[in-house]
């Protein structure tokens, strides 16, 4: 499995959402946006659920315990959407 470059620092530094995106500051200095219909857990959630984030993985990911969502600094910049959901009746 080829992995990226491991000379940059991909460990996330800050995250914001909001209404139409992702935002996630890398401590290298970039910053990755990505729109939130890519990820219904966030989309769906209120904005308090939203912001209610941690650091996951050595900081190489971020979890949102009130929606049991994970995603990794690695699946953004490959830009990853969340798999499609089955439909629970």
């Amino acid at each position: 499995m080829h992995s990226l470059i491991s000379d940059t620092d991909l460990r996330v530094m800050s995250v914001n959402v909001d209404d139409d995106r992702l935002t996630v500051e890398l401590m290298d200095g970039r910053t990755i946006g990505v729109p939130l219909a890519w990820y219904p857990r966030l989309a769906n959630a209120t904005p308090a659920q939203r912001s209610h984030w941690e650091l996951a993985g050595a900081g190489y990911g971020i979890h949102w315990p009130d929606l049991d969502e994970d995603l990794s600094t690695e699946g953004l910049l490959q830009g990853r959407k969340a798999p499609r959901a089955a439909t629970v009746e």
